[in-house]
Parts: structure tokens; sequence; C-alpha cells
């Protein structure tokens, strides 16, 4: 066991505080729903980034490379002023909704390179220009550019030119859990000298504004004879912690409070504000900084002039007050820094088994590196929220009871700074190969009372929590919890009943709120925003509903979870032998409904195209097709699950019970497959598609002129290129074309595009599906792949060949290009970019190139478990034992011992 496994057994078992400090600080607290105080709901214009330097938040902290505590009482991060930009460089900038081309975009280069689940090491690497920063070129050029141009780029300002910029390595190490060693590492990579500000900046979250009776906290300057400089930092909560900062730099106090005056020709709580520091920095006015060394915010003032090439470090230490000696603070410095980083190698070399190449094991460790920079501590009390608004608010008006407090995995913590549920669960499975407790925790905390609506929905996100996400949190529980018992060798069951305990709340919504037409769903959005002809979140032009595909495929798949983790409990608990059965019945009736069944004629399966679609039904009863070959036909694939004929001989009146049902309502089974046909190994198959049905999407999923992209599944077929789908209605014409890269559809904002490109997590179920359908078919099963070669796979080594797709996005070809960055010269060829790896929200169907948010690790990072199957599995792996590995790591059939 590494000293990282041992770290998380003393923080899991015996609450040895390793995670009460990490990388929990957002990168964009501005123009959020949290600080949104508006009447009109227009949070990006309401708290813009401008305000940012000079006014308080209410919910929360963000900042530049940062850590915090895990209450974000404390936190520490970075500020920058390269002696031209017009305001110091505290926070990350970009683009809103409104004024990027494709919609909300950061415009900056920042990589995460290294991280630990304890956060005992931390790596994070910030390019930043000698020249002036071109915030309003950025602006400007964006809002000029139509949606089908490009997006333009920091790069593409001209402001790297001659590589006039400063490489910044921020690095965290942990000398025990409440002492963190931090180092800044600047290099200047330009032609000539250069000058540079490096403002390590310490301050309090404000409380005490939104709290009347709240202590205030307070920064102190302390004496020190050891030539360096050091602060107090005392919290009536927290406790007090000591910043020593080697070098004896000046401090700069100031308090973390809005320049009313400045901002809103107000008044302010006294003379010192939230951006003291800058006014200091940038335009020299001594009164602006609190001279007798007090305050609620600080900066250690390190004024560098660094020649051409040259490499200048700095060094801190945040610890509990009194734990060491100041003229001990930096003896044992780059001991404590080598020995973490030597032990975040041992531990990602014993986590890939030693089996991926030099490339493969880089991505591996950015790509977890990623999620792991990607917690946030989030604070958002609705019902407080809703109250401060008077009555004015404009959205989640229902979700008062929600009370959010707690370090939660982001998507992203510049563009997507809060959750959204879905795209969670896809989180939580690379992190269950690094921590699998937090995983658990993440999947558990949205089935608490505190998150879950009374009426048994999930939230969506803070936009509008009243959304609908695709029902996955079942399918990521049971897939965490077989990661979890494949590492450490027994399940954790307690989690499981808890889950399942809120799953059946949310099933039961999905029932009677979004089903109640027999059993066929209408989920509207589903979190595939503009996949579709309308906009599926709002009445249809038409009137009517929508019959969806995909939301009564996920309703299927989720039927299947249900009935996979009653079957696991039922193996250590009789009690829950019924509810295998309970949601059996489910799931024979979701899946036949997708079919014609009787008079009601409402079959989403299209015999002559042999795909699925949506069903328009018109108010007078009629109804039509929409005839889009997307993601939405190709969900009913993913629904299957594999029954392990050992499960059902450990439990002889399940089996027995699960025969006879299927045999009372064969009717049900006569357009999908039977479940009482065994396969390979005496399994039982639950899915929508029989064997027929299954080639023939095979053929369209696996036709490079359709679905198959080089670099994965397209969620929109290539067919639409040249022949867009249109549906007129009155005066109107809604079309949907097939678009390999950024949208040109304002459906859902501007950088959302499920028409054509390659996203991560369907894939990932495809993947699972093949799998899990392979361990029931065998060999015996083979198609033609890719359609019209000639060459036939079986379906394990057609779900290696699309993983395989996939990785190539990353990895380098022959002519060490990566398609990732596209035609991104620097990034391509430049020696201190090319490695720096970066993993978008989605892909380009042709090229690869990375696209949406730059930094969307979350669902993305999810690739790491692909890595780890497909990177290290050698042909004698695939034993009966080898698959159950691989389909366990997704959610597949379950190990039976």
């Amino acid at each position: 066991m590494t000293n990282e496994f041992q770290r998380l057994r003393q923080c899991n078992q015996d609450n040895v505080p390793w995670k009460k400090w990490g990388p929990y600080l957002s990168e964009r607290q501005w123009g959020t729903v949290r600080e949104d105080y508006s009447p009109d709901g227009e949070a990006w214009q309401y708290f813009p980034h401008f305000q940012s330097t000079a006014r308080a938040y209410r919910w929360g902290e963000d900042g530049l490379a940062g850590i915090s505590d895990d209450r974000q009482q404390l936190c520490f991060a970075l500020a920058l002023w390269n002696g031209r930009d017009p305001v110091l460089k505290e926070r990350l900038f970009g683009l809103t909704g409104t004024q990027g081309n494709h919609g909300e975009d950061v415009k900056e280069y920042y990589f995460y390179l290294d991280a630990t689940p304890t956060h005992s090491y931390l790596k994070y690497l910030y390019k930043y220009p000698q020249a002036p920063f071109p915030y309003e070129d950025l602006v400007t050029t964006n809002n000029q550019r139509s949606k089908h141009q490009p997006e333009y780029e920091l790069l593409d300002t001209g402001v790297f030119a001659e590589n006039r910029y400063f490489d910044i390595f921020v690095e965290y190490a942990k000398a025990d859990p409440e002492d963190i060693l931090i180092q800044i590492s600047v290099i200047n990579r330009g032609p000539e000298e250069a000058q540079l500000r490096v403002l390590p900046t310490l301050w309090f979250r404000n409380t005490w504004s939104w709290e009347p009776d709240a202590a205030k906290p307070v920064l102190n300057q302390c004496q020190s004879e050891d030539g360096d400089s050091i602060v107090l930092a005392s919290h009536h909560q927290l406790g007090d912690y000591q910043l020593f900062c080697a070098d004896n730099p000046g401090l700069l106090f100031t308090d973390n409070e809005t320049n009313a005056q400045r901002l809103f020709a107000g008044t302010n709580n006294g003379p010192y504000v939230k951006d003291g520091i800058n006014e200091y920095v940038l335009h020299g006015n001594r009164t602006a900084v609190n001279a007798d060394g007090c305050g609620t915010k600080m900066a250690a003032d390190y004024g560098l002039l660094i020649a051409a090439g040259e490499t200048r470090v700095i060094r801190l230490r945040l610890v509990r007050a009194g734990s060491i000696e100041s003229s001990t603070a930096f003896t044992d410095f780059e001991m404590v820094f080598d020995l973490r980083r030597q032990q975040a190698d041992l531990f990602y070399q014993q986590l890939s088994g030693g089996k991926l190449d030099t490339e493969k094991q880089r991505l591996l460790r950015q790509m977890l590196a990623g999620m792991l920079w990607t917690k946030q501590y989030y604070e958002f009390d609705v019902g407080r929220w809703l109250d401060e608004h008077h009555g004015q608010a404009t959205r989640n008006a229902d979700w008062g009871h929600m009370k959010n407090r707690d370090i939660i995995s982001m998507p992203d913590k510049w563009e997507y700074p809060w959750y959204a549920v879905w795209d969670t669960a896809f989180h939580t499975l690379p992190l269950a190969m690094v921590d699998p407790v937090f995983a658990k925790h993440q999947l558990s905390l949205f089935l608490e009372e505190r998150y879950l609506h009374p009426s048994g929905q999930m939230p969506a996100y803070e936009w509008n929590f009243s959304d609908v996400n695709p029902p996955v949190h079942a399918w990521a529980t049971y897939a965490v919890y077989q990661i979890d018992r494949e590492s450490h060798g027994q399940g954790d069951l307690a989690f499981l009943k808890t889950a399942f305990a809120g799953l059946e709340r949310n099933f039961h919504w999905w029932e009677t709120r979004k089903g109640p037409d027999g059993n066929v769903y209408q989920g509207g959005f589903l979190g595939l925003d503009n996949i579709g002809v309308f906009d599926r979140s709002h009445a249809l032009p038409t009137g009517g509903h929508l019959e969806q595909s995909d939301g009564t495929a996920w309703m299927t798949l989720y039927a299947q979870n249900m009935l996979q983790i009653a079957l696991e409990l039922s193996l250590h608990d009789l009690d829950y032998e019924h509810k295998v059965i309970t949601y059996l019945d489910h799931f024979l009736a979701i899946a036949a409904a997708m079919h014609d069944i009787g008079s009601e004629h409402r079959d989403m399966w299209d015999e002559d195209d042999g795909f699925f679609y949506d069903v328009l039904r018109f108010p007078d009863g009629h109804s039509t097709r929409l005839k889009i070959r997307s993601l939405v036909g190709l969900l009913p694939l993913c629904a299957v699950t594999v029954i392990e004929q050992s499960a059902l001989q450990k439990l002889p009146q399940v089996a027995a019970r699960f025969e006879a049902l299927v045999r009372h309502k064969n009717h049900l089974t006569t357009d999908i497959f039977c479940p009482i046909k065994p396969g390979m190994g005496g399994r039982r198959l639950l899915a929508i598609l029989d064997e027929e049905k299954l080639r023939r999407v095979l053929a369209r999923l696996l036709d490079e002129q359709e679905f198959l992209s080089p670099y994965g599944i397209r969620s929109l077929s290539k067919y639409h290129q040249a022949h867009p789908y249109h549906f007129h209605w009155q005066d109107q014409t809604f079309t949907v074309s097939y678009q390999p890269g950024e949208s040109d559809s304002y459906m859902f904002g501007g950088n959302s595009n499920w028409r054509g490109p390659v996203w991560i997590p369907a894939n990932i179920l495809i993947i699972r599906a093949l799998l899990s359908l392979y361990t029931y078919y065998g060999d015996d099963f083979q198609i033609e792949c890719p359609t019209t070669t000639g060459t036939p796979r079986n379906l394990f080594q057609i779900a290696e060949m699309i993983a395989e797709r996939l990785l190539r996005i990353f990895l380098p070809d022959e002519q060490g290009r990566r398609a990732v960055f596209g035609g991104s010269e620097k990034f391509q060829t430049d020696p201190h970019w090319q490695d720096h790896l970066l993993f978008y929200e989605y892909f380009h169907g042709e090229d690869g190139s990375g696209l949406g948010a730059s930094h969307q690790t979350g669902w993305t990072g999810a690739l790491a478990t692909l890595l780890t199957i497909f990177g290290s599995l050698a042909p004698a792996d695939l034993s009966a034992a080898g698959m159950r590995r691989v389909t366990a790591t997704l959610g597949g059939c379950p190990r039976i011992d």
C-alpha cells in the first residue's frame, strides 16, 4: 500500500483530516445564479467580471490556482501583475454567454498537471502574458463574429508572440493535514528581462456582512526575527493559522468588503475594501492598504526582475498556529516536496499497474488531476436566497428546502462552477478509481433530504433545478459499488441500501411526473440540449407532446439498474427479493412501450429505417416520427443489463418468479429480447433490442458515413450533412443538420452542440452496452466493422475499437500531433505547451479537436476508466474473470463469488 493510499485510509477510517484543505475555490463566482439578486434573473449582467475585483461575494470565493479549507472560511490563491494590466490578475477571465459567439468561454491558458486524492500534492500551471491582457479585444472581436466563425482565442490576439510570457507553476505539498507548503516557480519564457509582481493572497470569505451577529475574523502581521514575513489568521470557528512568507516580502492588508463607493456611488463599511491591494500596487495609493498590518485580506508582495529563461522560486507555508517555529519554517521544505512528488509517482504507477506507456500514463495522470482539482466548496441556501430576493426571484422558487454546503465535483470550475447531477454520475467512475469514499459521497449527496425534492425529483443545475437530467444515478451507483468492491474485495452494502431507498423515491417521481401515459416518457430537456428539432423544455409549437425515444430508453435502463441493485442486495438480504421482480415488471412494461402495442400505435421503432425515433403526438391524437438519426435513437441500445446464472442459482425463489413473470407477460416480449433465453455461461439478457434489431442499429452505429467518427461515436449521423431534417409547421420551418464542430443554433445557449460532435459520456454508455452484450453473446456474435468494409468483429473488439478512437483524441500520432489541439501550432509543436492536455466538453466529429468548455474534465475524465480497461488489457485477460472485471468497471454484469 502506497503512502497516499495510507493517507486515504487514515482519512476515511480514522478521520485524520487529510482532505480538510484542498483546491476547493471556484474559478468563477461572478455571473452565477447564487450571486444574482436581480429582478430579471440576468446573472451575467448583475455581477459582471469587472466588478469582481471590488465586490465581495455572498456565497463563495474564486481565485487563481487557489486552495481553501473545506468550509471555504480561509482562502489562499495567487495574484499577479505584469506592470501593464489594468487590474491585478486575481481570477480567470472569460466571455459571458451573451458575449461569446459560441457562448461562455474562459479565455486563459491554465493546466491541472498533478494531484493526489488527499491533496497531499498538487501542481498547476498558469501562462501569463507580459503584454497587457487583451480584455477588450477578446470581448469586441468575439462579439463581431457570427456563429459560423471560430472563436477568437487568447493565442489569436498575439500576446504570446516571441514567447513573451511567464510560466507560473504553483505546487502544494502537505507535511501533515494542516501544514501546507507552497512553492511558486516563475519562468520567463521571453527573449528579454521582464518584471513581475507576484502577490500570494490570503483572505477570509466574507460571512460577517450577511450574519449580523457573526464574529469577524482577522489577519494580523507578526514580528519575525528570521528574515521571513509572518501573518496570523484568526477565525472563531476555524482556529488560528500562520502564513510564513520566505525572503521577507512586504505585506499588504485590506478588508474583503465591497467598494460600494466606487461601484455604486454608495457608502463603504470602512476605509479598506476588497480592491485596496489592487489600488496600492497599480496606482501607488498607500491609503488603500492598512498600515497597521491587519484586515481580512492580505497579500505578500514579491517584486521580481527575471532574466530571459530564468526561473525564480517563492516559498510560503500555511500551518496551524504554534505547530512550528519560525526559525525552522523552511528547513525541511525541499525534503517534503521531494517526498510528496515521489509518493504521487508511486500512487499513479500502482493505479495503472505499470502497464501503460509514457503517453498513456501522462494522459491518465492529467485526466485524474483535472478531476481532483475540480472539487469545489459549494454553498447555496436556496430558501434564504429566495427570502433575500423579497419575492422577486425568477427561478428555483420550488426549491426552498435546498441547503447546499458541501465539497462537490464540478463539471468545470469556470464555465460550470455548479453541479449538474448527470455530469456528477459520470465523474464518479474515475473518482472511484482513486477515492471510492468520495465517489460514493457524491452519489449519496443528491439523495439526501437537503437536495432531493420532497416530490422525489433530483436537482438538475442552479440555472433551473427543476429541469430534467437523464436518470443515470442508479447506473453510476451500481458501477461505483462494483469498482469499490473490485478494489477492496467486498462491497459497501450500507451505501447500496441507502442509495437504493433514495433512488426508489426518484424512480417513483419519474413514473408519476414524466411517464403517466402508458410507460412512454416525456422527460423534456434530458441534458441533450439542442439535439432535437424543438426545444424540449418548452411547449411545442404544434401543441401536443413528444414521446421520447431517449426518455423511454433512459427509464428502461433505470429499471434495469434498480433490478441489478436489488439483485445484489438480495444476495445478502432476502427482503429485497421482491424488489427484483418489481423492477423486472417495470423493465418489461417500459421496454415494450417503445414498440407498437395493440391499438396504441406509438411505436418509436421504424422498421424501414431500422432505427428508433422520437414520436410527435398532436393534440388530436395522431402522430408522426421525427426521423432524425441521432443519439436519441442509439440510447435504446444502451439499455442493456446482463444477469449471471450463478446469481439466479443462489436465489431460487427469485429465479422462479423471474421466469414466471416473463412467461405471464410474454405479449410484452414480442418485440424486445426475451429475458429468459440463456446466453453464454447461462446468463440472462435484459435488452430493448432483439438480435435482429441489434444488428440493424449496429450497422448504422458502425457506419463511418453515419455515426462512426475517427474519434468515437458522433451524436448525430453524418447522413444529415447532405440530408438535413426539416419540419414544417404553419409558416415556420425547423431544421436539424449535421454540425461536426460548434453549433449554429442558439437553442440552450451558444456553447452546447449535440448535433454531430463526439461526447464522451454517450460513448461510455455505448461501450458499456457492447461489453455487457459480449458477456451474453460471446464470440459467436460478429458484425461487419466498420460497416461495408467486410471485416467482422465481435462486440468486445468493437468496444475496444471505439475506445481506441476516443483515446486517439489525446494521444500523439506518428507526427507527434494531438487531435485535441486542432490547428493550434503553439500547442502542437512548442515543447512548453504540447504535453499540457486540455479536456474539453466535446470534440469535433471529423478532426477530434476540443470544443466547448476547455476544462470540463468532469465527464471527459470518465475516459480514465477506458484507459485502465483497454490500455492495460492483454489478450490473456479475456477470460471469464477478466471480462467480469471489465464490465464491472462500467456497471455491467455483477461478479458472483
